[in-house]
Parts: structure tokens; C-alpha cells; sequence
């Protein structure tokens, strides 16, 4: 909104900026006529119109800094979320493995934004939409490919509670072989990477280890107790689904705040670019009023005496 707003008057701005001459608007004999004039709008410029223009320009820069120190503020919260996350799914990692190269027929996308995933003729690809952006345009282009819709899930923070029933409903109402999960991985505040974690279904990770295909750790522990192989790869399964989905979404908060804090420092250095225009045209004008009344006066006495 600010962004606009700013864009909106650096339009207006233009015929301030121009870096012909200036005249001022009161006339004098030593003026020269209109007809060696530019156009009004651009070589008569009132003072007060300047001035109005640059208290709009400075109250659209407090409100990008403004703006800005908020996305710091919630930044620093959320980029410290983050990185504890990402020690519930790496071990997870380390044992299951992460295999974005598997060949299943069933694939699940988990999306945030705008992605879309090719396969081929035999393979079946549906979505789960998180938020409103990507159900925008997933409705157009794939609206029988999607499987389920969730929206409004910043309105409060996210914790681990809140996901794990985000990822059971989503367990619970969709078939899959492999679960990919999209989001923008956090680097720095200019810097995130698009990224995709896979986490395959139980019956899938056992015909990879049976197959000879490179998982994790898993075959290197001993199964003992009473449950089978296939119950525990199910409990971990969900348990790796979801711990990968909380760190997603929170990746995705941090990147997201990480651009908006980017986007009001630029915003801000261009207000005080354009205030300096501005201030520069001011001080002209003012220039320019100053010696015509000088000239005036000047030109009055002459007569006077003469």
C-alpha cells in the first residue's frame, strides 16, 4: 500500500522534477514574455504546492519505516522459531531419508504459493492448498487436481500443536505415495531458496529398502517390542510429515517477512530520494521568487530617481 502510494506521487512529482530553469510566478519588466516560455505547469511553480508535496512524500516515508521495524520485529521472533525447527525434521532426514527422485503414481503437493508439479501420463498428481494466493490461481488452472483447501493460518502464531492438526486432517482425507511439501527455505533477509522436502508413505519406503534404494538409517537399527517394522514406519512417517510441515510453514513466515522488510528500506531510501528532488526544486523556486522581488524593487527606485 505504501509502495503505491509512493508510486502515486512520484507521477505527480514529474513536472516538479524537471530539471529546466525556473521562473517565478510573479511578473517583472525584466521577465521574459510567455510566448519564450515552457509550459506553465513546469516553469511556474508555487512554493506551497512543493511544500504539500514533500509533507506527503515524508509521511509516506514514516510509514514505510514504520512498517519496516514491524517486519524486523517479527522476523527476529520467527527466524528464531525457524532454526530450532529444523532440528525436528533433520534426524528425520538422516533416518527415512529424503528422496524427491522417487517414482511413485500418487503425488501430494503442500503449497503455499504458485507451483505445479509435471508427471507423466501414468503418474497422478493432486494438491493441498495453504492459503489464498495459491488457491487463486490453482482454482483456474487445476481446480479437479486439488484435494483439499486450507486458508487463514497466519491470523494466529504458528506452533507445533496447531500443524500437527493441520497434517492429520490432510493425512486423514487424501491418498498418497509421496507428500511434497513446497516452500521458500530462509537464507537471509535478501536471500531464500525455493525448496522441496518429500517424505514418502510407509508402503513406499519399504519397497525402496527392499528394492536395495538408498534411504536413511533405518536399516541399521533393530526393530524390538511388539510392533512391526510397517507400524513403526507409519508412526514415524506422520511424525516426519508433520515436524517437515511446521518447519515448512515457518520457513515460509520468515521469508516472507525477510521481502517485506527488504521491500520498505527500498521503499524508504526512494522517499528520501525523492524528498531530496523535491527540497532541491523547493529551494529554486524560493530562489527564484526571492530575486524577482529583488529585481522589482530594484527596477522601482530606478524609476523613481530617474
Amino acid at each position: 500500500m505504501a509502495m503505491a502510494a509512493l508510486r502515486r506521487e512520484g507521477s505527480r512529482f514529474a513536472p516538479l522534477l524537471s530539471p529546466r530553469p525556473i521562473t517565478a510566478v510573479r511578473s517583472s519588466p525584466l521577465a521574459p514574455s510567455h510566448e519564450d516560455e515552457g509550459p506553465i505547469g513546469v516553469r511556474y511553480i508555487s512554493t506551497q504546492v512543493v511544500r504539500n508535496r514533500m509533507k506527503s512524500v515524508k509521511n509516506i516515508q514514516k510509514i514505510t519505516k514504520a512498517m519496516k521495524m514491524v517486519a524486523a520485529s517479527k522476523l527476529r521472533a520467527i527466524q528464531t522459531k525457524t532454526e530450532n525447527s529444523r532440528g525436528l525434521w533433520q534426524p528425520f532426514t538422516a533416518l527415512l531419508g529424503d528422496l524427491p527422485s522417487a517414482d511413485v503414481k500418487k503425488n501430494v503437493v503442500i503449497s503455499k504459493g504458485l507451483h505445479k508439479l509435471n508427471s507423466g501420463p501414468e503418474k497422478e498428481t493432486k494438491y493441498v492448498i495453504l492459503g489464498e494466493k495459491a488457491k487463486a490461481q490453482l482454482i483456474r488452472d487445476s481446480k479437479k487436481d486439488i484435494e483439499l483447501i486450507m486458508t487463514e493460518l497466519q491470523k494466529n502464531p504458528l506452533n507445533y500443536t496447531q500443524v500437527s492438526v493441520l497434517a492429520d486432517e490432510i493425512l486423514k482425507n487424501v491418498e498418497y505415495d509421496a507428500l511434497r511439501i513446497v516452500f521458500n527455505k530462509f537464507q537471509s533477509v535478501v536471500s531464500f531458496v525455493p525448496t522441496v522436502s518429500t517424505v514418502l508413505s510407509p508402503e513406499i519406503v519399504e519397497r525402496e529398502a527392499e528394492s536395495g534404494g538408498k534411504l536413511g538409517d533405518l536399516d541399521s537399527y533393530e526393530v524390538e517390542g511388539g510392533e512391526t517394522k510397517g507400524e513403526i514406519l507409519q508412526n514415524l512417517a506422520e511424525f516426519q510429515f508433520s515436524c517437515v510441515m511446521f518447519n515448512a510453514l515457518l520457513e515460509n513466515a520468515c521469508s516472507e517477512q525477510g521481502a517485506r522488510m527488504s521491500a520498505m528500506d527500498s521503499s524508504s531510501r526512494n522517499a528520501g530520494d525523492m524528498l531530496d528532488r523535491l527540497t532541491l526544486t523547493y529551494n529554486r523556486t524560493r530562489q527564484a521568487s526571492i530575486t524577482t522581488e529583488l529585481i522589482e524593487i530594484i527596477s522601482g527606485a530606478s524609476a523613481l530617481e530617474g
